[in-house]
């Protein structure tokens, strides 16, 4: 694989690329909203600060099929070995404990410091949700206007 820069490469896939997933706004000042869904990208925005092609470091937390999380960084063999570029870490401890762990990959070590605060937003949604699927907690009821409650 041919090395090129990370501006570059997000030059070439910024407009088009099949991890794009384009939502059309609900009014007409709003518009059409892009998200990616790329491996790498941690707030699956379709921007250059986000995108897990273009950037040499990225940080991704993803959800396992046990209910579990999982830390995720772009090392420098992602660039000859994609396959083998992306060592995971898994997040089975404590919330504390798996914060402290997501903040020394990311921040503590000049990682991606930027994305600190993202990736921690990231897991508190998975934990969230990985709570009413192992049944630890119960799911919230939506409101449905103003009606009464069925």
């Amino acid at each position: 694989m041919v090395q090129c820069s990370d501006a570059l490469v997000w030059e070439l896939t910024k407009n088009n690329t099949s991890f794009m997933r384009k939502v059309n706004g609900k009014t007409k000042r709003s518009g059409t909203v892009r998200f990616s869904v790329e491996k790498g990208n941690v707030k699956n925005i379709s921007s250059y600060k986000y995108s897990g092609l273009a950037n040499s470091k990225t940080v991704d937390v993803s959800a396992t099929d046990d209910n579990r999380a999982a830390l995720s960084t772009k090392s420098s063999k992602a660039s000859t070995q994609p396959s083998k570029g992306q060592p995971v870490t898994p997040l089975n401890k404590s919330f504390r404990r798996v914060e402290k762990t997501i903040t020394s990959q990311v921040a503590d070590n000049n990682y991606r410091p930027d994305l600190k605060a993202d990736a921690l937003a990231r897991y508190s949604a998975i934990y969230a949700g990985n709570r009413v699927a192992k049944g630890v907690k119960k799911s919230v009821p939506v409101k449905k206007g103003r009606g009464k409650a069925e």
